[in-house]
């Protein structure tokens, strides 16, 4: 087993691409999650134990959500909670990277474990606004629904774009490559992609101590994500039909 420098480098060399990503995941959520695979490896762990500990910080965050009165304290802790549930969640992929023991059984635990998140994060606000809010509106109670429709429809509906489109390539062989596989990674394209980033929207539980802000900040998200949602959906039914076509 090398020194932790070594397995970081190491851990640098096996790291994804950075085409789509926001400029949060690539400065700050992977090399966070650099740095706790290289320690989960110095620990013996498995990807799949890094899994399962993404998950404990993350429902650990979201029950708080639900359960705990809002407040500055709580706000801090979900975020921090939340964050670092999400810095697991890219520790192991690069864990799994760096030993070749992913599988699909990692894949289909990761997708679950992100899957659940997404669809508790919301419901969890839900119960915070009808536990403990003084809504100016019953109709507040819609909000957390439809952002979690706009972000799970755009998880499930990406997840298959990535796996159809790889289908495609793969049926027409090694040599086609796909209309969008040498384009450029673009720093115009991860600061438009910051605001529907995850570890951006964690940012806005630490207003949970000010209910009006938390609500507006989490309205004007909801708005964006929608936007994306729209704009994503377009963007691959479009690709996959080239693929299609090509």
């Amino acid at each position: 087993m090398g020194s932790t420098g070594t397995v970081l480098r190491e851990l640098r060399g096996a790291q994804k691409s950075a085409k789509g990503v926001s400029l949060y995941s690539r400065y700050v959520n992977r090399p966070a999650g650099r740095v706790l695979a290289a320690g989960a490896y110095r620990a013996g762990m498995t990807p799949n134990q890094v899994t399962l500990t993404s998950a404990l910080f993350t429902y650990g965050a979201v029950a708080s959500v639900a359960l705990v009165e809002p407040s500055w304290s709580l706000g801090v802790l979900v975020w921090a909670a939340l964050a670092v549930g999400f810095a697991f969640d890219s520790a192991d992929g690069q864990l799994a990277r760096l030993t070749g023991r992913g599988g699909p059984d990692g894949e289909w635990l990761d997708h679950v474990v992100d899957c659940g998140k997404l669809l508790l994060v919301h419901a969890a606000v839900l119960i915070s606004f009808y536990r403990f809010g003084e809504l100016p509106s019953d109709a507040w109670l819609l909000l957390p629904l439809g952002f979690q429709l706009a972000a799970v429809v755009t998880f499930c509906a990406g997840l298959l774009r990535e796996q159809l489109g790889k289908a495609a390539v793969s049926a027409r062989g090694p040599s086609w490559a796909a209309p969008d596989a040498q384009a450029p990674v673009s720093r115009v394209r991860a600061v438009a992609l910051l605001p529907a980033d995850y570890g951006m929207f964690c940012l806005v539980f630490l207003l949970l101590g000010a209910p009006g802000a938390f609500r507006a900040g989490y309205a004007v998200l909801a708005a964006v994500q929608a936007v994306f949602l729209a704009a994503f959906l377009a963007k691959w039914f479009r690709e996959l039909k080239a693929l299609r076509a090509g």
